[in-house]
This record gives C-alpha cells, sequence and structure tokens, in this order.
C-alpha cells in the first residue's frame, strides 16, 4: 500500500486519482500507524515552504517520516520535493526534513523567462535513477513552482533547462524527489508513478 501523507498542504486529490487510475493500492492518511505499515509513502505539497514545514511538524508526523524512509522508499512531489532537502529560503529561512542534501531557494532563470516556471519541459538524464526506467531522455513533465534546489549533481537523477539548470527528479537512498507534477504529467508522468510502485 503506498500512504499519502495528509498533513494540510498537499495535491492530495490528483496524486490520488492518477495512483488508482493505475490501480495501484493508496490511502491519504495522517495516522503514523498507516506510514508505518505502508510500502511506500508520497508526500505532496502545493504553497509556501515555511507554511507546509509549520503544518508538517504539527501533525507531528516529522519523526515517523524520518524513521519510515531507512526501510521503505518515500516521493516528494513538487513542494513536497523541496522539502526533503535541508533549508528552504521563501519567506527567511527554514528548516526542511534533512533528507537530501542541499537547500531550495526562488529561481533566476536567464533571458526573461517569467517566474513562476508553468509548463511542459522535457527531461535531461544525468544519473541512473529507477524512476526513469519506463522513460526516455527527452520525455516531457509539467512544471509549476517559484524555487528550485540546489544540491550535489551526483542527487540529480534528471534536470530541466529553463534559463538555468533546474534538479526535475532527486534521489538519495530510499528518498526522491519529483518537482514537477507526475500526477498531472501523462504518460511519462504515469510511468514514474509506476516505477515508484515497483519499489
Amino acid at each position: 500500500m503506498t500512504a499519502i501523507i495528509d498533513y494540510g498542504a498537499g495535491n492530495l486529490f490528483s496524486v490520488k486519482n492518477a495512483l488508482d487510475f493505475l490501480g495501484i493500492e493508496n490511502k491519504i492518511t495522517k495516522d503514523p500507524d498507516d506510514l508505518r505499515s505502508a510500502d511506500r509513502l508520497i508526500l505532496p505539497g502545493v504553497g509556501a515552504f515555511p507554511d507546509a514545514m509549520r503544518m508538517l511538524n504539527e501533525s507531528g508526523l516529522v519523526e515517523v517520516i524520518r524513521q519510515e524512509v531507512k526501510k521503505k522508499p518515500l516521493l516528494g512531489i513538487c513542494l513536497g520535493m523541496q522539502m526533503l532537502f535541508e533549508k528552504g529560503y521563501e519567506f527567511g529561512e527554514t528548516d526542511g526534513l534533512g533528507l537530501i542534501p542541499g537547500s531550495v531557494k526562488l529561481m533566476h532563470p536567464a533571458g526573461d523567462l517569467p517566474v513562476p516556471h508553468i509548463g511542459w519541459n522535457s527531461l535531461e538524464f544525468n544519473e541512473p535513477c529507477k524512476l526513469l526506467d519506463k522513460c526516455e531522455n527527452g520525455d516531457y513533465v509539467y512544471f509549476v513552482h517559484s524555487f528550485a534546489a540546489e544540491c550535489d549533481s551526483r542527487n540529480v537523477a534528471a534536470y530541466c533547462d529553463y534559463g538555468m539548470k533546474i534538479p526535475a527528479l532527486v534521489f538519495e537512498e530510499n528518498v526522491y524527489g519529483a518537482q514537477f507534477h507526475p500526477e498531472k504529467s501523462g504518460d511519462t508522468g504515469l510511468n514514474i508513478l509506476r516505477c515508484f510502485a515497483a519499489l
């Protein structure tokens, strides 16, 4: 079973709908016992980094997540991906979950490209990653974000180019993060979710 973590700031139902479509057993939950019994975890997120981290801390699930990722895969999506890092710099400095080394900062793309970055961009593969086993270099996925991760290249499975190299899919051991929305990225996104469900 895949547990979709409900801490009050997630894009929960679009993720659930995608998993339901794929026939992947899942549950939206804020029950620590559900997270402990699940085979894998998904951390969605929309909104501002400090608000989301405050709600996650208030949920009492942070330590449960940190313990469970030692034993099972976790996928962070969009803001949920950004929260996997050590620090976020939206409206000041906020501690993240610290599951992937690095921080998240406001994007400054070259040229006149607007922020937020909204739309379809192609993936540029960087490091081998099991979530990309059913994808091809150059496949398109859908982004909506103003902040981007800054991290070591070894943690980046794929970049996208938006006037700067944006880490699009990141990983560290059992922890994975998608800056894009796989649940809104057509067949490519569904294939990524299939691969995550097979871990």
